[in-house]
């Protein structure tokens, strides 16, 4: 199974009022204006690079926070292609099966709001692996606190050669602190020290928490078969093991939906789930988990009291 480092760098909106968020079906925290990746080779060190800039829909000026940071400016912006083409060609680049690592949560949290705001697939996403867990577990740092790539890289005294805040740079940079871990122990125990870490990890406030779990369902032959078995399944707390107590599906639009659910020990999670029609006619289910946080509980709040109407069939905005 191929191992992908990939590192992104996003612009931001220029206000957290700003009107573009009244004209999108969620809350866009950032919008990817580069991919960079570094595949790991057999021994676990650096091997083949990807690198890519994308051209921003939504949030096309530049934020003056990000472009000091980064370096990125409005010509450079202008530049890029489009989100869609980039992802093709990264996925293809990439390969098939393969298990994404990045350090810390934000850069799959963005990553899939921006394949939900383009109405792409994120089947693709299901293998995320945050590398911090593994390397708070692997120098056994005794807070588990989030410690910053440079950090990292200062502990095993690694020379900065490449730009940081550059999305390349920074995934080449993470993929040496890989070839320093050992890698193969912390894959092999990281899922049961995500579940444990995940309450404990801070965030960022980039993009949230990444998800707890994500699964794929079974074809069924139409969209009310497949209805069915959703409002019929039920998810179990992933600290314990207990069936959640879910609310009822809230729709987001396009097919998307979500429900809050509550664990008496472990406490608020939130389900998400996209229903897909497949090439063949069949429907199938993307369902993610998250460990909800208070923005998330809000938000559904907020979306319960206001559902989505849907507008007849054969009915015109006038």
């Amino acid at each position: 199974m191929p191992y992908i480092v990939i590192d992104l760098e996003w612009n931001q909106a220029m206000s957290a009022k700003s009107s573009v968020f009244n004209h999108l079906p969620i809350h866009l925290r950032g919008e990817i204006i580069q991919i960079g990746a570094v595949k790991l080779k057999d021994d676990l060190t650096p091997g083949e690079e990807f690198q890519c800039d994308v051209s921003p829909v939504w949030f096309r000026k530049m934020h003056y926070k990000v472009k000091k940071l980064t370096g990125f400016d409005n010509a450079r912006l202008a530049h890029g292609i489009p989100f869609k083409q980039a992802l093709e060609q990264f996925l293809d680049w990439c390969g098939p099966d393969c298990t994404f690592m990045t350090w810390g949560y934000d850069d799959s949290g963005i990553m899939e709001q921006n394949c939900i705001i383009h109405d792409l697939d994120i089947d693709w996403m299901g293998q995320w692996v945050n590398l911090q867990i593994i390397y708070n577990m692997l120098t056994d740092d005794p807070d588990r606190n989030q410690k910053s790539l440079e950090t990292a890289m200062e502990h095993f005294g690694i020379e900065q050669t490449r730009v940081a805040h550059d999305a390349l740079g920074d995934a080449y940079n993470t993929a040496l602190v890989c070839s320093r871990l050992d890698l193969r122990r912390g894959l092999a125990d990281y899922d049961r020290l995500a579940r444990q870490l995940s309450r404990h990890v801070p965030e960022s406030g980039g993009s949230g928490p990444a998800p707890l779990e994500h699964n794929v369902s079974p074809s069924y032959p139409t969209r009310e078969d497949l209805w069915q078995a959703v409002e019929q399944s039920q998810a179990v707390c992933p600290d314990c093991g207990k069936a959640l107590e879910r609310t009822r599906w809230v729709s987001q639009g396009d097919h998307r939906y979500m429900s809050l659910a509550e664990c008496e020990e472990h406490g608020a999670f939130l389900c998400r789930i996209r229903l897909r029609c497949t090439e063949d006619g069949s429907w199938l289910a993307n369902r993610l988990l998250y460990r909800a946080d208070e923005n998330m509980v809000t938000s559904f709040r907020e979306r319960q009291a206001h559902p989505r109407r849907r507008r007849r069939r054969g009915s015109s905005k006038t």
